[in-house]
């Protein structure tokens, strides 16, 4: 007797962007960075978030009714907000499920008598537009994380029990202090009791003073994106784990956005640097055992996207992830972030070749239909994210 075909497996894209009309207007409504603005000249309005994008806003603003002669931050075209679009980009690159997410800065900017209030709106909206694509999208909700500790707590209920929540969404700001700081932890039990896994995305990079003096005038986005973020995560992740807060809670799961910073290549030296620091041996911190090695948190407790544009940063990510590191580093594209550039408009319509390039990393350090590829491209994130449909 005939066996039935084996369905096809699913492509998962983890790390994807949106921004619900109503953050939008938030934005919109802002003298200070985060912002959204628009200009004489400019199709769409322009999303600025970073500080090295000041100079470019301020001179924009003084240019008067005519077109400035640099546009600051980036055009908020449609695919920022439009589901109709998101899924688009998801038929035109093969991408059955997505999981959706706010994207930086989330609610980090909010006053604490408006941010758990805009919190259940947003994760609303989110949970209603998954609702309308059934197994197509799920959400990862933001967190008021200026208001109350109450008021947070109250903000992880009310999304644990939306039905297309997958997990949170958060910076490495945490409360203000970063992810070590012990007035976060209970919100962590909160999130791991719940189990609702963390994508930990970084929040604005690294200090503008750190590139240097010509970096916001003549070096783009590129100094902030391809090197300060990935340097964030790395910074807020070793922190974590020096003041104990994976041990702490144990139960807590992350997916590290863009694989991890630069953790697969520095949790070596990380490791090292603990062994023989004598400020913490002389605090009992370096014994092991019973001290879990980096590693070991590495490959307990955290998950890597895959968004690294590379089969080189691919194999790291896996290595670092341990024996079953394939089982642990899931396909992302980082829409709308990263579109073409140039050719035209309807280019960004078509496909994309930041979207290629992760792809084509996978094949490369898998070989394509693979096992391995076809865990990362989407087996992995739908066992981790139980995305079996409703």
């Amino acid at each position: 007797m005939a066996q039935p075909p084996a369905s096809k497996p699913k492509v998962v894209d983890v790390h994807t962007h949106m921004y619900p009309p109503e953050y939008i207007q938030i934005l919109e409504s802002r003298s200070t960075i985060p912002l959204v603005r628009s200009f004489p000249g400019a199709t769409d309005p322009r999303l600025i978030l970073l500080d090295a994008e000041v100079p470019a806003l301020d001179a924009a603003l003084s240019s008067g009714p005519d077109p400035p002669s640099v546009l600051p931050g980036r055009p908020l075209t449609r695919h920022f907000a439009s589901v109709s679009q998101k899924l688009h980009f998801m038929d035109t690159h093969g991408i059955d499920i997505s999981i959706v997410s706010l994207a930086n800065p989330w609610l980090d900017f909010l006053p604490p008598a408006t941010a758990g209030p805009v919190a259940t709106s947003i994760n609303t909206s989110f949970s209603t537009m998954c609702a309308t694509h059934p197994g197509r999208l799920y959400f990862f909700a933001a967190l008021p994380l200026t208001a109350p500790r109450e008021t947070i707590l109250a903000a992880i209920a009310h999304a644990a029990a939306l039905p297309h929540c997958r997990g949170v969404i958060l910076g490495t700001s945490g409360l203000g202090a970063g992810l070590d700081d012990p007035l976060l932890l209970p919100i962590l039990a909160s999130l791991a009791a719940a189990s609702l896994p963390i994508f930990l995305h970084p929040h604005y990079g690294l200090p503008n003073a750190v590139f240097g003096p010509r970096a916001a005038g003549e070096y783009g986005h590129v100094l902030s994106l391809a090197i300060g973020f990935p340097v964030e995560t790395t910074i807020a992740v070793a922190r974590m784990y020096l003041a104990g807060v994976f041990d702490a809670v144990p139960a807590l799961r992350m997916l590290l956005a863009h694989s991890g910073g630069c953790l697969p290549f520095l949790a070596g030296r990380i490791e090292s640097c603990i062994i023989h620091d004598g400020h913490l041996a002389a605090q009992g911190k370096t014994a092991s055992p019973p001290r879990r090695t980096v590693w070991e948190v590495l490959r307990e407790q955290v998950y890597l996207d895959a968004v690294i544009y590379s089969e080189v940063g691919l194999k790291a990510a896996v290595q670092a992830a341990g024996e079953d590191g394939a089982g642990r580093v899931m396909f992302g594209t980082d829409h709308p972030f990263f579109p073409p550039v140039g050719g035209g408009e309807g280019k960004e319509d078509g496909v994309w070749e930041s979207v290629g390039l992760n792809s084509l990393a996978v094949e490369r350090a898998f070989g394509a239909g693979t096992s391995g590829a076809k865990g990362v491209m989407g087996g992995n994130a739908v066992e981790v994210f139980r995305l079996f449909g409703e």
